[in-house]
């Protein structure tokens, strides 16, 4: 005898079949949530964190609604898509998010699979709907839709922050300071962001057995290749891994004198994080935002600029040096080399150069030349 498998999800999971509840609509919807939620994580395999983000936007839908999934409709999902523009402003990245997770949950409901529907139907004499359709909601046109203000440093700008991160360093070793060690360590998570091509994330997920040999570059010693380890997710996904080769000498030596003057200063218990706060726990992407907006305000630096320009500035760089396209997209792990191309902000002279080649190849070659090549 071969047992049907019941998909993760099922309603006869969660819901058992001819009980009736004192507030039966509530029951139901709580089972939906439930059963959803497990079949994100046990099916579907995605983050914990991911599924709770959803679930919170359809509950959210849910309260906006006051009704329950069997009484949704498409006009329910306008009017609150026009709240949350008019009133809320949300970006159309974050838009697209809530409209993806109820889309996710009413193609759940929906789907014949995991029996919502006969049980709506029995309880309730209706069932669920999709509401979210090609003419109401956002489409993906493109990879990036964060601010337009945000952009690579230029070169002089970036100098500009190092030496500034150095400065500060100097300074207090003068002024005899506490915080020393922390605007040491600082400086130097700032270069090792913009050497390596790194996220926020991924740069304070940093340990210090991330780094390894590289035989093709044998000149920087251990630090030949990174590894990224928490490298951002697809679709709620788990973190991918990529290998960062390493490309700037003057980075390795940075963080080899941080590895070996400030870090044994400041770790405890043991702890194998590249980046530890005073307290000896790992720093957070909040913290490197924060000391970069302060020496951002301080250079009176364009206020759109975060950390995640390092990244921005690392493409641009390598793209205005020659660096192949397709290097520099396995780099910073990008799946499709248009995302690397939306990263990148070339410069204006890099720019005139690039004409000023396409005008020379585009001459018409003198009568002497066009003999010649016969």
């Amino acid at each position: 005898m071969v047992l049907e498998r019941v998909p993760h999800g099922s309603a006869s999971l969660y819901l058992a079949g001819g009980v009736s509840f004192l507030n039966e609509a509530e029951a139901v919807f709580s089972a939906m949530l439930e059963g959803w939620r497990m079949q994100q994580i046990g099916g579907r395999r995605l983050r914990e964190g991911t599924v709770k983000q959803s679930l919170g936007i359809v509950g959210r839908f849910r309260d906006y609604t006051n009704d329950h999934p069997w009484g949704w409709s498409a006009a329910d999902l306008d009017e609150w898509m026009t709240l949350l523009v008019s009133q809320r402003k949300l970006a159309p990245s974050t838009i697209r998010t809530y409209q993806g997770a109820v889309r996710g949950f009413c193609d759940y409901v929906c789907s014949p699979h995991y029996g919502w529907v006969e049980q709506c139907m029995e309880r309730f004499g209706t069932h669920p709907v999709q509401v979210c359709h090609e003419w109401n909601t956002l489409p993906h046109l493109q990879d990036y839709e964060g601010k337009p203000g945000r952009r690579p440093l230029t070169r002089a700008e970036l100098q500009a922050l190092f030496d500034h991160a150095d400065a500060q360093v100097s300074r207090l070793l003068e002024e005899h300071r506490k915080g020393a060690l922390p605007a040491f360590r600082d400086a130097t998570l700032l270069k090792v962001t913009y050497a390596w091509g790194l996220r926020a994330s991924e740069a304070v997920g940093l340990d210090v057995t991330d780094f390894y040999r590289n035989a093709k570059a044998p000149q920087f010693g251990e630090f030949g290749v990174l590894e990224v380890r928490h490298g951002k997710a697809s679709r709620g996904g788990p973190t991918k891994r990529r290998a960062v080769a390493t490309l700037f000498e003057w980075a390795v030596e940075a963080l080899r004198d941080y590895l070996e003057q400030v870090r044994p200063l400041m770790v405890q218990d043991d702890s194998m994080a590249l980046w530890v706060s005073e307290r000896g726990t790992r720093l957070r992407p909040r913290e490197l935002s924060e000391r970069f907006a302060a020496y951002r305000a301080t250079l009176e630096f364009d206020p759109e600029l975060s950390p995640h320009s390092l990244r921005h500035s690392y493409v641009t760089h390598l793209i205005e040096d020659g660096v192949d396209p397709g290097f520099v997209q396995r780099q910073v792990g990008h799946l499709h080399q248009s995302t690397t191309a939306v990263y990148t902000g070339v410069s204006t002279d890099y720019l005139n150069t690039m004409m000023a080649q396409a005008i020379e190849g585009m001459r018409p070659k003198p009568r002497e030349e066009e003999d010649e090549g016969r």
